[in-house]
């Protein structure tokens, strides 16, 4: 009996065990469900952290078969539920391995698919009362390629300071911004081509109804992308559509005075119809009807891209226009280039009449005074002022830009150089390039296999507490950090971010002079981005 009695103990403390230990998993299991206004989400604790984190949540319908080519649609609701603790598809893209200097970790690796309107959430204290800063960070990819799963965007560091930080997908290339005339005669506002930003919009939206569930604050959101990202960012501030839906922006690499080059709706209309054409479709409901990997451009031609169009409703004029006007959201912004962004559209010089011929084609009327101004005597000097005039040029075009919106908006402008390569022995040639800038944002450092030094997280510490504060305030400043002067038209400097953290001339005054004289004269309509 004594011994009955010893296993009938044993085995009731072993069933409460068991009963505590259900109820103590159901009890974190619920720690990590959210209620959005479609169903109830659950998430994962991040490893070796205590963010949680909730990965391919659905912001609006599949945009598939009758839904290709309209403005995001409602999601449908569900029930129980549903599981987020992967990322969803791609939006379809091509996907190498890589193209150098992009390395994998931020190249799109994952399937590609139609169904890709999901976007990803990383938080502290996934509390409705916790009314956190939140981030939403817009991908880069020229508008053809892209994705909010990219390695180097993981959201898991960058929330450990205290920030909700969101990406997202959007279609990009032809299922994100083909122009078409019937598509415009179907759309109420008799547009069309602009859906990839509409896409973005719709996550915003998302946001604001739903992120309050995941701790993060909706009337504190910061508009954050590169390149594609950032010009997306900009259209975003100055979209009639877009107003009402973020508090802050930040965008590297992509705003300046020369712009980006964003076609009219009559033109981008009969690119997409030669496009159509050219796969043999005469109509919408034959594009429509076409399998997705048949309207996919080849990966090997580059000439086909597709990106923004002033549609008169979503961009109801030119950019630059639309800047100085004062159109669009007067919200705080934050802008600037990587060093060597430059090395996008410039070709690598290597002799002196190789810099003389690149300096007339590029200054045109403006060259003589341009080659007095940044003289080269050999090889070697060429290649040096090449690479110091491309960079006096994008500091500039940047500041003029800043004056243009100044003019006709209240909230600070915040401008900054970034100029810290990445330590990269194998291709130092590369130097700070062009999204260099963004492992250290994201405190991701260590998401790449690359001999940092402790100055990298020193830099790193030092930009994402820039970041942080600008996400919570609307002001990059605070404790700790070297003070960032907001732009002032008559002062011709920008922070620079870097070994050295500091207000930084644009150019010298002579430079700078001749670069205010060439962005106002029309040589500099065919000025590159970067």
């Amino acid at each position: 009996m004594r011994v009955q009695g010893k296993w009938l103990m044993m085995t009731m403390v072993l069933a409460g065990l068991m009963v505590a230990a259900r109820s103590s998993t159901a009890q974190a299991s619920a720690k990590y469900e959210v209620r959005t206004a479609s169903g109830l989400v659950s998430g994962a604790l991040s490893p070796h952290s205590k963010i949680v984190s909730f990965k391919g949540i659905p912001f609006a319908a599949p945009p598939v078969g009758d839904l290709r080519w309209r403005a995001p649609q409602p999601v449908k609701p569900w029930k129980g539920v549903r599981k987020a603790d992967a990322f969803s598809a791609s939006c379809i893209q091509h996907t190498p391995e890589q193209v150098l200097p992009w390395t994998p970790e931020f190249m799109t690796h994952k399937r590609v698919s139609e169904d890709c309107l999901y976007l990803n959430v990383w938080t502290p204290q996934a509390s409705a009362s916790a009314n956190l800063p939140v981030v939403v960070y817009i991908h880069g990819g020229a508008f053809n390629s892209g994705a909010g799963s990219i390695l180097i965007y993981n959201g898991k560091h960058l929330a450990e300071t205290g920030l909700v930080v969101v990406t997202i997908n959007y279609r990009v290339g032809v299922f994100g911004f083909l122009a078409y005339p019937q598509l415009s005669a179907e759309s109420k506002h008799h547009s069309s081509g602009n859906y990839g930003l509409l896409d973005q919009m719709a996550a915003l939206r998302w946001v604001r109804r739903n992120i309050r569930g995941f701790g993060g604050d909706p009337h504190r959101v910061m508009i954050w992308g590169q390149s594609a990202g950032a010009m997306s960012v900009e259209a975003l501030t100055l979209s009639p559509v877009a107003k009402g839906l973020f508090e802050r922006a930040q965008a590297d690499s992509g705003i300046g005075i020369s712009g980006f080059g964003v076609p009219d709706l009559h033109a981008a209309e009969a690119a997409g119809t030669k496009y159509a054409e050219s796969l043999g479709a005469h109509s919408l409901k034959e594009l429509r009807a076409m399998p997705a990997g048949k309207l996919l451009p080849p990966a090997a031609d580059h000439g086909i891209r597709f990106g923004p169009v002033i549609d008169g409703w979503v961009l109801p004029a030119p950019l630059n226009k639309l800047t100085a006007s004062g159109a669009g959201s007067d919200v705080p912004l934050v802008t600037g280039y990587e060093a060597n962004d430059w090395m996008l559209g410039a070709p690598r010089i290597h002799t002196l009449e190789a810099y003389k011929a690149w300096a007339k084609r590029m200054y045109g009327d403006s060259s003589e005074e341009f080659l007095r101004l940044y003289p080269a005597a050999n090889a070697k000097q060429a290649e040096a002022m090449e690479k110091l005039s491309c960079e006096d040029r994008d500091r500039v075009s940047m500041f003029l830009w800043a004056a243009s919106r100044s003019a006709h908006t209240h909230q600070p402008i915040f401008t900054y150089y970034f100029d810290r390569a990445i330590p990269w022995p194998q291709h130092p040639e590369y130097g700070a390039f062009h999204s260099g800038e963004l492992p250290y944002f994201f405190r991701n450092l260590d998401l790449m296999d690359r001999p940092w030094q402790p100055v990298d997280r020193k830099i790193s510490d030092e930009v994402s507490a820039y970041l942080k504060n600008f996400a919570t305030t609307g002001d990059v400043n605070g404790a700790g950090l070297a003070h960032w002067p907001s732009f002032k038209p008559d002062s011709a400097v920008t922070m620079q971010l870097g070994e050295q953290m500091g207000p930084m001339p644009l150019a010298e005054p002579a430079r700078l002079a001749f670069w205010k004289k060439y962005f106002a004269s029309r040589d500099s309509r065919h000025a590159p981005i970067f």
